[in-house]
């Protein structure tokens, strides 16, 4: 089971079924704002369907190591992070987040995926990490720069999202950067 203490006050903590209910009510609050990016929200209709996430995260984890965690703040879900699935033969993975509305801003993203990454690094052992961002989400790929993620490239009409085709900003990070 995957978890880091990020700062004093913010954990990652990878999801377990208890922590459905609470990540529905997160997910179903910011609907409007997670749409705009993110192309499972409307997937997520009940808590039942977040528990159905959780199981198929924890079997994801159990079979190849990627993991989702919920970014906890004082105890509280306000977002989350992850690694999708594992490459190990050419030892990369890629890195998917989003947090609250109403914590933006704040510097929990860029603290929440350095940890993922030093993670990713140091105790995997991967070489690259990826990122993937909508290309005209400034606050997703400010967070990939800071972190010093470099562009190498854009992935036209990549992510279908409801309705219509978005380009994808793509980032990555070497374990020698």
């Amino acid at each position: 089971m995957f978890s880091c203490r990020v700062s004093p006050d913010t954990e990652l903590r990878q999801l377990q079924l208890h922590d459905a209910p609470q990540l529905f009510a997160l997910i179903d609050r910011n609907r409007a704002h997670l749409r705009r990016w993110l192309p499972w929200v409307d997937a997520i209709r009940g808590i039942e369907d977040e528990e159905a996430f959780v199981r198929r995260s924890l079997g994801r984890f159990a079979e190849n190591g990627a993991f989702d965690c919920g970014i906890f703040l004082h105890g509280k879900i306000v977002g989350g992070i992850g690694l999708h699935l594992i490459d190990h033969t050419n030892r990369k993975a890629a890195i998917g987040y989003w947090l609250d509305e109403a914590h933006q801003g704040k510097g929990l993203m860029t603290q929440s995926c350095r940890a993922v990454v030093n993670h990713l690094f140091s105790d995997l052992k991967l070489n690259r990490a990826i990122l993937y961002c909508g290309m005209e989400n400034a606050r997703s790929r400010a967070v990939a720069e800071r972190l010093g993620f470099k562009l190498e490239g854009i992935h036209r009409q990549a992510e279908w999202l409801y309705d219509h085709f978005i380009d994808l900003a793509c980032y990555a990070m070497l374990a020698s950067d």
